[in-house]
């Protein structure tokens, strides 16, 4: 469980970025900051492994401050995914995904074997093992940086816009593959995007920023969907317009798999055996 307590931070040019923010995340689940540029969902995701320090409050993982735990040790156990993948450029992918579990002591040649199986969990021939990051699409690149951030097993991964560089067509495949391992590997994800259409196709729970991190309305997609907090927030989902009229669409051929499209078509959820799935909401 991750928990914010009185969260403040004022970077040295005199920018607020987040102003007493109190929040808990719950476990297990995928939580979604999502919000205008300026908003501070950044500031506080790059909180929770120290990238960024509060300049006031608490950020705790399990009842423990962060503040007072090695910052190297602390963002080994942490995945992170970045927007333009981060990988090293001059190492092949098998040890760019090898690279945590090599510094923390797994002798190279296991860490080499695990960094292949998490290569086909995210979807990636072990072919492409032996290439360099300049030899990859930028949807493969994306992957490599999702398997990396999950070689050391960690309990929670931080996601920073890391879809927002690719094509539409690719960002949505990596949406598809993100909500499959999360169903098979159960982490604390805390992912952070400007696209609200995202935000709802991804979250457990999304939590819509203004400025300075004040929280506009935090809730289950459904909740948000049928109930906006106000007229910010049913502008900035569309609601305003008439974009999310939702309705169930069947897929046929897929097993009794129902998409939730909005007025536009566009799949913000899934229902499946009747039963609610990450990021589904209800018509």
């Amino acid at each position: 469980m991750i928990e914010f307590r009185g969260v403040s931070k004022r970077f040295p040019d005199g920018t607020l970025a987040v102003e007493e923010f109190d929040f808990t995340l719950p476990s297990r689940k995928t939580t979604v900051f999502v919000g205008s540029s300026g908003c501070g969902k950044t500031t506080l995701l790059r909180m929770i492994n120290r990238m960024v320090e509060p300049s006031s409050g608490q950020v705790l993982i399990d009842g423990e401050d962060v503040a007072g735990q090695d910052k190297v040790k602390l963002r080994r156990r942490i995945g992170y995914v970045l927007q333009a993948s981060g990988l090293l450029p001059h190492r092949k992918v098998v040890d760019n995904v090898a690279t945590v579990p090599v510094l923390n002591g797994v002798p190279k040649a296991k860490a080499r074997a695990d960094a292949l199986e998490l290569l086909d969990k995210v979807g990636l021939d072990r072919s492409l093992a032996q290439r360099y990051p300049r030899q990859l699409s930028g949807g493969q690149q994306q992957r490599v940086g999702v398997a990396r951030a999950l070689a050391s097993d960690p309990n929670i991964l931080l996601m920073d816009e890391p879809f927002g560089a690719v094509d539409p067509i690719v960002r949505a495949d990596l949406q598809v593959e993100l909500n499959r391992l999360q169903r098979e590997l159960g982490k604390t994800i805390v992912f952070v995007t400007h696209d609200i259409d995202e935000a709802f196709v991804l979250a457990d729970q999304v939590v819509i920023l203004r400025k300075g991190g004040a929280i506009a309305q935090a809730g289950t997609p459904a909740e948000i969907l049928a109930a906006p907090a106000d007229d910010f927030v049913a502008s900035f989902i569309g609601a305003d317009k008439g974009k999310r009229h939702l309705q169930l669409q069947q897929r046929e051929g897929d097993g009794g798999l129902t998409l939730v499209v909005d007025g536009d078509g566009r799949p913000v959820g899934v229902l499946e055996d009747g039963e609610r799935r990450p990021g589904a909401a209800a018509s």
